[in-house]
């Protein structure tokens, strides 16, 4: 039997969908408002040299929404999803459907090598490459380790809005593969505003809602999801490249992204160019064998 909520319909979805967006949206406000003030950040200020929240670094700031809108929309699952839509843990996947860090385990490793092999094709293709930076090996490690402990909680919230209530609803309302689309066209508006975005990220990043939709339906559901996209971005901020063009600083390495910029990503890292798309597919390809096999995770 589908896990996802069948009986509903179109309307009702869509208008549940909406309410968790609000909601959530309201929780999120006030959560990212008391991270930032607890960081030291001015809202009130304008931020410079290219960072997000004035008085904060890019980590700082990243970390700042990724908790707050993880709380938010975490409350949101629960009191529009669950209580008011009366979806189960199950039909959203959080349970029921494989070990969780073992799912997200798996989904690490996928998204991971994904974003690891866009960059390293660039070195025989662009002329990409690393140089080394100011700092060694054990700098780098913690850097990294932080780096990726900062990206946790905004992996979780984009997760829970795009692969969450909406697309439970929504596919039960018109099948798995129409609501995968609907939300990964949503995944790629959302980051239409990201520093040196550029037409084909945008289409790269839609390609990854996709990607992290058949994730989510994969063995693991929502934790697989997870840890497919923070495999993802974490393994590009630890090689020092721009995630959705916010750089992270990293001590030993720095990279080179080669040219031209449509093939590499340039500026805005490696989803901006057509390599990531080619392995975007093909993670893509494997996570939706993976969930036509049914294996346990």
């Amino acid at each position: 039997m589908s896990t996802e909520a069948t009986g509903r319909s179109l309307g009702k979805a869509i208008g549940w969908a909406i309410a968790f967006v609000v909601v959530g949206l309201l929780f999120s406000a006030a959560g990212f408002y008391a991270m930032v003030i607890l960081l030291g950040g001015d809202l009130g200020a304008e931020a410079t040299n290219g960072g997000l929240v004035a008085g904060l670094t890019n980590a700082q700031a990243t970390l700042a929404q990724g908790v707050g809108f993880s709380v938010g929309f975490g409350l949101a699952t629960w009191v529009i999803g669950v209580r008011s839509a009366g979806l189960g843990w199950e039909e959203l996947r959080w349970r029921g459907t494989g070990a969780p860090l073992r799912s997200a385990a798996l989904g690490f490793a996928l998204g991971g090598v994904a974003s690891a092999l866009a960059m390293l094709l660039a070195v025989p293709l662009a002329g990409g490459g690393w140089l080394r930076d100011a700092g060694g090996p054990l700098a780098w490690l913690g850097t990294a380790g932080l780096s990726t402990a900062v990206l946790v909680p905004s992996a979780l919230w984009e997760e829970l809005v795009f692969r969450g209530v909406p697309l439970v609803l929504l596919a039960g309302a018109v099948g798995r593969v129409p609501a995968s689309v609907v939300t990964a066209l949503a995944f790629g508006w959302l980051h239409g505003n990201n520093p040196s975005v550029t037409p084909l990220a945008l289409v790269n990043i839609g390609l990854a809602g996709l990607f992290l939709a058949a994730a989510f339906w994969a063995p693991g559901g929502i934790w697989t999801a997870t840890g497919a996209h923070l495999g993802w971005n974490a393994l590009i901020a630890a090689l020092d490249a721009p995630v959705s063009g916010i750089p992270f600083a990293m001590p030993f390495l720095d990279y080179e992204p080669g040219a031209p910029a449509w093939l590499t990503g340039g500026s805005f890292g490696p989803e901006g160019g057509a390599l990531a798309t080619l392995t975007i597919l093909g993670a893509t390809a494997a996570a939706v064998r993976w969930t036509r096999k049914g294996r346990v995770a």
